[in-house]
C-alpha cells in the first residue's frame, strides 16, 4: 500500500507516532527510510514516548544503536547512516537485538541491504513543499 500522511506540524507527527505505537509488537523491525532531515529520528522519539520513555531520544548516528527497555521489551533504535559497510553490523552483534521478543526501528537501512531482516513496517519519510510526508 502506498498510503501518503501529510505531517504538517510536530504534533502530528508525534500523534502519528503514538497512534503507530499501539500496533508495534515484539518480533518487528522497523524501516525508516528518508533524506537527513525528513523526521526519522522525530518519529522514532515519539514511538519511544509513547511507549513510556520518558526522555530524550539522540539519533545513534555514530554508536549505531540506542537500546531501550520498556514495559518489559526491548527497544532498539539504529541509525546506519555512518556505517561503511553493513559487515559492520555483526561486529555490533546486530543478529542478538533482532529477536521475538524485541521491536528493531532503523533508520538508513538501504544501507546494510541483504543483511537485514524482512522488515514488518517500512515508512518513507520525504519534504514536499515544506510539508513531511510520511509514505506507507
Amino acid at each position: 500500500m502506498n498510503e501518503k500522511i501529510k505531517l504538517t506540524t510536530l504534533d502530528h507527527t508525534l500523534e502519528f507516532a503514538r497512534q503507530f505505537s499501539s500496533v508495534l509488537a515484539p518480533g518487528d523491525v522497523v524501516f525508516l527510510q528518508g533524506d537527513l532531515g525528513a523526521g526519522k529520528t522525530t518519529l522514532v522519539r515519539g514511538i519511544l514516548n509513547a511507549l513510556g520513555h520518558p526522555g530524550t531520544v539522540k539519533s545513534p548516528t555514530f554508536t549505531l544503536v540506542e537500546p531501550y527497555h520498556l514495559n518489559a521489551i526491548d527497544i532498539y533504535h539504529f541509525d546506519l547512516y555512518r556505517l561503511e559497510d553493513p559487515s559492520e553490523l555483526e561486529d555490533i552483534g546486530f543478529r542478538d537485538y533482532v529477536n521475538p521478543n524485541s521491536i528493531c526501528l532503523i533508520e538508513w537501512p538501504e544501507k546494510a541491504v541483504g543483511y537485514l531482516p524482512k522488515p514488518t513496517h517500512v515508512f518513507k519519510l520525504t519534504i514536499e513543499n515544506q510539508i513531511h510526508v510520511l509514505t506507507r
